[in-house]
């Protein structure tokens, strides 16, 4: 059998991202929050106590190499599916070569990229062999676990987070692969530390897209007359000029971002709110799509504090239908500029909430009598309308004591306006008005 070392390692003419892989934890670069020293992932790696995972994180962050040097450190048999490409059959025959282990007291570790493409069935065929000890099961995926996971699969596995790869690190990396003689050594190229640093940088956090890019620019690099070869800058700028940031519109990336703008906004932070709009517009968003959210902010976080800010949202998302890209970005960016720099009150929003919840909660309760709509004779007959009050005809076009909730509820109050911008001069026109209210119901009652 070949040693564990020579199971993992890439074929000398296969992609330099398989070719660098590393084989142990002392070679990994990055995660050091989940492998450091005395971290519980590390230190069962070294006692070889295994248990079931799943590696959560971006693309190019180690995870399939993670998984590899557990079973390479621990001796432990390795099979690894793709939820892409796999399906039950497959599963079961990954299942009977873990069952033939077994038998032979070698422990397997079952690896599952992309674990979030596989559907509940696929996911539940896994469960009764984690439990009865078949296989160790390690899955990798980009997508939030909560999600897309089983709650059964994911209460029997511990989910560890990955982050993207850091500058420094990939820089550190790159440089192993110029040195390695499984990477590029024979071909003796030099790079600048400037250019590696740029690599590093528009490969985003992703080891995997770095490794890539110096390969192709490896390919391009141009030769010398003592045999070796300048990857220059105009290569670099060639190799990476269709390079996008990292964005997925479905992805947790994407809602993480949209989520870091709404929270800007809603902190007052016109700098970040900026920041924020600008890393979804570069990353490929709609902007369509991120008018429609900052007219979403306009009511949920400023509301009546600043009614101007929802028509400016509104004004905003019809200058970009009519300009398109990118004079109509600008408007959405004065929009959001405005959101962030105005007053902010989300009383609109919690009374809607409250009164949702009340009407969910109470059920099909009758329009008090009063404020029906006496349209026919017969309405009127039945006391439709009978002793409404006029608000126009009352002191202030206020009638002061009048009731307009189902009577079994009761006067309800959900609109607590907030001593900021115009809701507080709201707040002291319903203070008195609730007053008045108050004041009318208690004499009523004498």
């Amino acid at each position: 059998m070949p040693a564990a070392d020579d199971l993992f390692a890439a074929p000398a003419y296969g992609p330099l991202a398989d070719r660098m892989r590393p084989q142990t934890l002392d070679a990994y670069l990055g995660q050091q929050h989940i492998i450091g020293e005395h971290k519980v992932l590390s230190q069962a790696i070294q006692s070889g106590n295994l248990h079931s995972m799943v590696f959560w994180g971006p693309p190019g962050t180690g995870k399939t190499t993670l998984a590899r040097i557990i079973a390479n450190t621990t001796q432990a048999e390795f099979i690894s599916l793709s939820a892409v490409l796999s399906g039950v059959k497959d599963i079961r025959a990954a299942i009977e070569r873990a069952i033939s282990y077994q038998a032979q007291n070698r422990r397997t570790i079952l690896f599952v990229d992309e674990v979030h493409r596989f559907n509940k069935s696929q996911q539940d065929a896994f469960l009764p062999h984690v439990e009865n000890g078949t296989i160790y099961f390690i899955g990798a995926t980009t997508e939030n676990p909560s999600f897309e996971l089983n709650n059964a699969l994911l209460s029997r596995v511990k989910v560890y987070v990955l982050k993207s790869i850091s500058s420094d690190d990939i820089v550190l990396l790159l440089k192993r692969a110029l040195n390695d003689e499984n990477g590029l050594a024979a071909l003796n190229i030099s790079v600048s530390d400037g250019l590696l640093q740029t690599l590093a940088h528009i490969a985003d956090g992703d080891a995997r897209r770095a490794l890539n890019f110096l390969e192709i620019a490896a390919d391009l690099a141009e030769p010398q007359a003592d045999g070796s070869s300048i990857i220059t800058e105009v290569v670099i700028q060639d190799v990476t000029s269709q390079s996008l940031r990292r964005f997925d519109k479905k992805g947790d990336a994407f809602y993480d971002q949209i989520s870091a703008l709404h929270k800007s906004v809603r902190g007052s932070n016109p700098d970040a709110s900026l920041y924020w709009f600008a890393r979804m517009i570069d990353g490929g968003c709609d902007p369509l799509y991120l008018a429609r959210r900052v007219v979403r902010m306009a009511s949920e976080d400023i509301g009546n504090a600043d009614p101007r800010g929802l028509q400016l949202a509104l004004d905003a998302w019809a200058v970009y239908e009519r300009l398109g890209s990118p004079e109509g970005e600008l408007a959405i960016a004065q929009a959001i500029t405005y959101l962030a720099s105005t007053a902010k009150s989300n009383a609109v929003y919690t009374a809607l909430g409250m009164a949702m919840r009340d009407a969910k909660e109470s059920g099909s309760l009758d329009v008090p009598m009063h404020i029906r709509n006496a349209s026919t004779k017969l309405m009127k007959e039945l006391g439709y309308g009978e002793n409404y009050r006029y608000a126009h005809d009352e002191t202030d076009a206020f009638a002061s004591g009048e009731t307009y909730f189902p009577e079994s509820m009761g006067e309800r109050e959900y609109y607590f306006p907030v001593d900021r911008g115009l809701e507080a001069k709201i707040k002291t026109k319903l203070d008195e008005l609730r007053r008045l209210n108050q004041a009318a119901r208690r004499s009523k009652k004498k």
